[in-house]
């Protein structure tokens, strides 16, 4: 593949298929976010722009940095419209250039794209497929009430354990064990489109019982998959892939391509052949802009499906491609180290080749202040330092501890330079866990704070394994072997010498305790028991006084959240949650963490960042030791086989799970293969975190004459291709001649050294100054209308003071604490006679953020929908245990509020004749309130709010009085930003209007009078809407929906589609048999407000003053 050109960001904007090679550091996401702000400056619609990466956390950080660009834009060409100075922002001058009437044009384009910032499409590919899916209709078909599962381990486990008995239960000695059918199954499942090999093995052969076996558990685990209606993210990319390829494969592909004009496509280099399928046939045509950006030299992730193929396959195929040629992350001595190292070496591809980039004129210059400021050092340990095995080798355990220990050293002199480098600013970047727990520990016996991001699994751990001896001492409490292990653990803190001295009246305070425990879990659940024995135990004081207390602490309660989890999902008691912990554990023993078991960071302080290089993609430090980068991957073992992955003759994965016959040799040598491959990318990722400074070793181990460091230095040729196993282990002399080479060939660039550990002394740590500190004068005028505000935060000094606790989890706020006060008539005794039926349910912001979760999750139209809110009421007191009284009257309230009339605004129709397709549940919004991200310009006063109401309202309207209110001195005078809130409910009605919403949960009577429908009469609700200023609430909600429908729905006229607003007070609903007053049903608020209203109300918050 001949090389690519290099990109200009500022240059033509891509068109057709382009393939952009963004070597580490060269800002890929700058210029991914430099394109988006170009091309909806120059006319794509911010809706049309469809930006996939492929992770969470990278989805994040991309719409931060794309709406970040937007802004820049926006207000660089607002400058240089006023007459500015030119930018220093290449993109910024670009869009400046030209005529007056086309630079305003182009930030007209990017003020509306950060106006409905919203819309745009910037998801993972699993993000994007369920929105395609979901937008397709009957073209793509997932089903409404399916579960996502983002970790099959254990129904791929149950499987496995079903198939095997069911194969083997009557037919003697299995002929392989259950552990090794656990890995066949799930390199089948894991590679779900792979061939499975051999095909042809005999029928009666063990190898073939093994194939039959893995297509068996694809099979099996579908089939369970559509009975529990669950669904795997790498599904969608399936459901999808067929649909686009099926018979409405054509009409699919158009609606898609009628949708995005321009797609960005990041981290390419980590798809596979189904999701490169997907763009391919989708936007691949010429009619859109498809823009893959990627790193081949980055693949790393083949463990999770991750297939470089593909990437090399779009690569040749595409129309352009082009490349970023400029590092803005590390220093050029750095870089020529690594052009010395790599050369144009061949990262296990002949499409993969190591390229110079070249550092960006701004980047600092190498370390100062350090004994040794080469950018590239290399330690070569001797071997006699750590052992020499019978044949010479250095011996692996030892030279590992070595190692470890001089990487301590090395920290601690570095620290103690009189470089400005902190421990923050370092990191250690190791291939296994174990290594980063060893090189912990090394740094930790000379005080170098240190923290393990991410290593391995949480069930790993021995706090994983002392929940679990916790819970099997619970599951029997009574047993007395049980309770003394659980009184070794950290949950009751005592020494060995204590169980071994502790009397009868000791134990028995175990036991009740143990007792006391099992009570708690049955009744109450995990959160409640780790709670408790927090509480009761001082657990955290105990902890954290242990030397690696903050790791221990941390590690106890990720188990705890994960235990809680697992129980509430699937029901589990004492035995069956113990039995879960029981096959974590075991699972964990094999190293292979999802994202969710994987160990947190036990403190964000400064400290040693200790991580593997698959976790240190994307990150960058100052400072990086590499101590195991003379150790290669493990390669397949002849005495434990295990099945196999690589590419065919055609490029095709494949798996080998016959682990013998004829094939099966020349199938370990390929996977071995492009497993080395892998290692020379893993070695380019590695060393491509530094900024200043990379520090290596390299140790002469057996094994090492395959790792990537031992490959590149004597097993390339001239042509750059790097020879998969190396011929020989070199002696440390001829190791360290090479090293010297790079030396000379790069001066000041490379330092090469023996690795000789000798005595050091712990780390003081950074001295304190001795100058006395003084408060800093703060001399700014701080501006505190520019915010983001609420209706709550506008109106919270319009309420009661009260005490409360900071709630653990976002609360219902706009629910009243006191009852509001309404002049008795002296009639409606028809009224007074009819009690509510949640009249017995407690009061508080508690209670009224469980009901507002259960109608979130209930399905009105259920058949059976007691039970469904029976359901939903359970769940939701399993998130947090609220007081509901008597739980049979709740339920059987909120089932009669739901089959209540709403009124003759909404056509009489009630929540139960709403479908689960015509409601949009809890809508969040962000609106600009008078420019948004501007903080000059006028402010938004409640009193133009006001002046529209008294405009707009004719004089019976139920608000027409509440533009008097807005002048209640508690509400917050004025303010500008932006507004955020959530819609409770946006239902569509038959007739194509949209209503909205809100549930409360007030208390309406006096207080020690009963609640009766003469408390919901259609005068009281609204003397409390007044009361309680939710007619600025409906004004705002509205304004929202508006918005929302003005952005989303062709054709939309406020007076056409919206039907107002609906405030559903639940107390006062009483199903079918509700009293209806003056033609409104008691408990529920219905205003329509003029669509002249809410079109002038918007503008208002945009200008921040009423029309003239």
């Amino acid at each position: 593949m001949s090389e690519a050109a290099e990109f200009d960001v500022c240059g033509p904007l891509p068109r057709g298929v382009t393939v952009l090679e963004a070597s580490a550091g060269t800002g890929k996401t700058y210029t991914i976010a430099a394109l988006a702000a170009r091309y909806v400056a120059e006319g794509v619609p911010l809706d049309e722009l469809l930006m996939v990466t492929f992770t969470r956390m990278a989805t994040g950080e991309l719409r931060e940095r794309v709406r970040e660009r937007l802004v820049s834009a926006e207000q660089g060409l607002s400058r240089a419209l006023a007459g500015a100075a030119p930018e220093d922002d290449d993109v910024v001058r670009l869009l400046a250039s030209g005529g007056e009437a086309d630079v305003r044009v182009r930030r007209e384009r990017l003020a509306r794209a950060l106006a409905g910032f919203d819309s745009a499409t910037i998801a993972t590919t699993h993000g994007f497929c369920q929105e395609v899916l979901g937008g397709l209709g009957v073209v793509g078909d997932v089903e409404p009430d399916t579960t996502f599962l983002e970790d099959i381990s254990d129904l791929r486990q149950e499987v496995v354990d079903d198939l095997y008995v069911r194969r083997w239960h009557r037919h003697g000695d299995p002929q392989f064990g259950l552990a090794q059918a656990a890995e066949i199954a799930r390199a089948a499942i894991d590679n779900p489109d792979a061939p499975i090999e051999p095909a042809d093995a005999p029928a009666h052969t063990v190898e073939a019982m093994r194939v039959r076996l893995a297509s068996a558990a694809r099979v099996e685990l579908d089939a369970r998959k559509r009975r529990m209606a669950v669904m795997t993210y790498d599904d969608l990319l399936t459901r999808l892939q067929e649909t686009l390829s099926g018979p409405d494969g054509g009409a699919a592909a158009a609606m898609l391509r009628a949708r995005y004009s321009v797609v960005l496509v990041d981290e390419f280099q980590d798809t596979d052949p189904v999701q490169w399928e997907i763009m391919r046939t989708a936007f691949g045509g010429g009619d859109v802009t498809l823009v893959l950006i990627g790193d081949p030299k980055q693949a790393i992730y083949a463990f999770r499906g991750a297939d470089v193929y593909a990437y090399i396959e779009a690569a040749e195929t595409a129309g352009e491609r082009a490349t970023l040629r400029t590092n803005w992350r590390s220093d050029q001595g750095l870089l020529d180290a690594y052009d010395a190292l790599f050369g144009e070496a061949k990262l296990g591809h002949e499409g993969i080749v190591y390229r110079q980039v070249r550092s960006a004129p701004g980047n600092r210059a190498a370390l100062t202040g350090v004994v040794d400021p080469s950018p590239l050092r290399v330690r070569v340990v001797p071997r006699e330092t750590s052992g020499v095995t019978p044949k010479g080798y250095a011996r692996l355990e030892s030279a590992r501890e070595h190692v470890a220990r001089d990487v301590a050293a090395d920290i601690v002199g570095l620290l103690d330079s009189d470089a400005p480098i902190e421990p923050g600013d370092v990191a250690v970047l190791v291939r296994t866990n174990k290594n980063a727990a060893r090189v912990r520990d090394a740094l930790e016996a000379v005080d170098v704070p240190a923290v393990i991001n991410g290593a391995g699994s949480v069930f790993g751990t021995e706090p994983a394994r002392e929940w679990l001896r916790l819970l099997e001492a619970i599951e029997r409490p009574a047993y007395p072997p049980r309770a003394r292990s659980a009184a070794l653990t950290l949950f009751l803190g005592w020494s060995t010498e204590e169980v071994a001295a502790a009397d009868d009246d000791a134990w028995e305070a175990v036991h009740r305790r143990l007792h006391h425990w099992a009570r708690v879990l049955r009744a109450k659940g995990v959160a409640s028991l780790i709670e408790a024995i927090t509480l009761e135990e001082g657990l955290p004081g105990r902890v954290l006084a242990l030397a690696d207390g903050e790791r221990r602490l941390t590690d106890l309660r990720h188990v705890a959240e994960l235990l809680h989890a697992a129980a509430t999902a699937e029901q589990m008691g004492a035995t069956a949650l113990t039995a879960w912990l029981r096959e974590r554990v075991l699972e964990a023993a094999q190293d292979n963490s999802d994202e969710e078991r994987s160990r947190r960071l036990e403190s964000d302080a400064q400290a040693v960042q200790v991580l593997t290089v698959h976790r240190s993609k994307g990150l960058e430090f100052p400072v990086v030791y590499y101590p195991d980068l003379w150790e290669p991957s493990p390669a397949p073992r002849r005495d434990r086989p295990a099945p196999v992955v690589f590419h065919d003759d055609r490029g095709q994965r494949t798996i080998d799970v016959g682990l013998d016959g004829p094939q099966w040799g020349d199938h370990v040598a390929r996977h071995t293969d492009e497993q080395r491959g892998e290692d020379l990318r893993l070695a380019y990722v590695a060393l491509t975190r530094a900024k200043h400074q990379a520090v290596v070793w390299w140790a002469g181990s057996w094994d090492s004459r395959d790792a990537a460091l031992t490959r590149l230095l004597f097993s390339r040729d001239d042509s750059g291709n790097v020879s998969a196993a190396g011929a020989a282990v070199p002696t440390d002399e001829a190791a360290f001649a090479r090293f010297e080479e790079l030396r000379a060939a790069t001066p000041g660039c490379v330092s090469v050294a023996w690795s000789r550990v000798e005595e050091v002394g712990a780390w003081a740590g950074t001295a304190a100054g001795g100058a006395a500190l003084s408060a800093s004068s703060f001399d700014r005028t701080l501006d505190w209308w520019w915010r983001r505000t609420s209706y709550s935060d506008l109106t919270a000094g319009t309420w009661e003071a009260r005490v409360a606790s900071e709630p653990e989890e976002p609360v219902v706020e706009d629910e009243g604490s006191a009852p509001t006060l309404f002049p008795d008539a002296g009639q409606g005794d028809e009224l007074r006679a009819i009690p509510s039926l949640l009249g017995g349910m407690p009061v508080g912001t508690e209670v009224g953020t469980l009901v507002h979760r259960v109608f979130e999750t209930v399905d009105f139209a259920a058949n059976d929908l007691e039970g469904e809110i029976a359901m939903n009421v359970e769940a939701a007191q399993a998130r947090r245990r609220v007081e509901l009284g008597d739980l049979g009257s709740v339920i059987a309230g909120l089932h009669a509020a739901i089959e209540t009339p709403l009124g003759p605004a909404v056509g009489g129709a009630r929540l139960r004749d709403v479908a689960r397709a015509d409601r949009l549940d809890e809508l969040v919004f962000e609106l600009p309130l008078v420019g948004g991200d501007h903080p000059a310009g006028p402010a938004l006063t409640l009193r133009a709010i006001g002046d529209v109401l008294r405009q707009s309202l004719p004089p019976g309207d139920p608000l027409a009085g509440y533009a008097d209110r807005l002048l209640d001195p508690g509400l917050r005078e004025s303010v500008r930003g932006y507004l955020t809130g959530s819609i409770d409910l946006v239902v569509r009605l038959g007739d194509g209007r949209f209503a909205i919403a809100d549930y409360k949960t007030n208390w309406l009577a006096p207080r020690g009078e009963a609640l009766t429908a003469w408390h919901h009469r259609p005068a009281a609700l609204t003397a409390e809407m007044h009361h309680g200023h939710y007619g600025l609430q409906a004004l705002l909600y509205v304004v929202a929906l508006h918005r929302y429908l003005r952005w989303r729905l062709p054709g939309y006229s406020a007076d056409r589609h919206l039907a107002g607003v609906l405030y559903l007070f639940v107390r006062g609903m009483s199903g079918a048999d509700t009293p209806v007053v003056d033609g409104m049903p008691c408990g529920v608020f219905t205003w329509q407000p003029p669509a002249a209203l809410v079109e002038a109300l918007s503008d208002v918050l945009d200008r921040g003053e009423a029309a003239p």
